[in-house]
């Protein structure tokens, strides 16, 4: 598959990073190009043979899976402006709509999610929540503690679900289905929980959220 990679931070690192692995394209695109053309080139030196590329915000087009590496509202605000070009394409929401100037509380509404408002400023677009509860050290490596990460993906489009498990499970992570997308809602604040959790319990940003039997 070509996946796009809207965003060159950490978070994008990581996706890349795992996207690769599992044999994957990578097209990588930021605001700032100088950021994409560098993260390209750190995941081509890290990966011998790599397909990956920083490319403009139109050569995203041909990917079959479009990943909003974004902070929220920036990955609304995206689906928003590119609703036209999104329609019906896969587009990944890896958001979590905290307010980072107090760290206290979510920001979207009661009984939504910022992957929701995502798919209302896109609606012809098949949004899919993923990679949300992984911090990018975690996901760059995989692992954590030698275990492969668990990845929990919801969407309501099922096409859209398997290509994302696909992906997934082609790096070697391990994909959980957890139901339609309004189970973003959950993930969301699930995650927002982790993160407040990190300094309390000397976490530093290592750790990740599994489900074991």
């Amino acid at each position: 598959m070509i996946v796009a990679i809207v965003g060159a931070g950490n978070m994008a690192r990581g996706i890349g990073t795992q996207a690769l692995a599992g044999g994957h394209s990578v097209r990588l695109h930021d605001r700032k190009p100088a950021k994409a053309e560098d993260l390209a080139t750190a995941l081509g030196q890290a990966i011998p043979g790599a397909d990956v590329t920083a490319v403009e915000a139109d050569a995203t087009a041909d990917s079959d899976i479009l990943v909003l590496a974004v902070p929220y509202p920036a990955g609304r605000d995206i689906a928003a402006a590119w609703h036209s070009a999104l329609a019906g394409r896969i587009v990944v929401d890896i958001s979590n709509p905290v307010d980072f100037t107090t760290f206290d509380s979510l920001v979207v509404p009661p009984g939504t999610s910022a992957a929701e408002q995502i798919a209302a400023a896109a609606p012809e677009s098949r949004v899919v929540k993923a990679f949300n509860t992984t911090f990018a050290g975690p996901l760059t490596a995989g692992q954590v503690a030698g275990r492969p990460l668990d990845v929990f993906i919801a969407a309501d489009d099922d096409t859209a679900k398997q290509a994302v498990t696909d992906l997934v499970s082609s790096a070697g992570l391990r994909p959980l289905d957890v139901g339609p997308l309004r189970r973003a809602r959950e993930l969301e604040a699930f995650q927002f929980l982790h993160m407040a959790s990190q300094e309390r319990l000397g976490l530093n940003w290592s750790s990740a959220i599994a489900i074991l039997p």
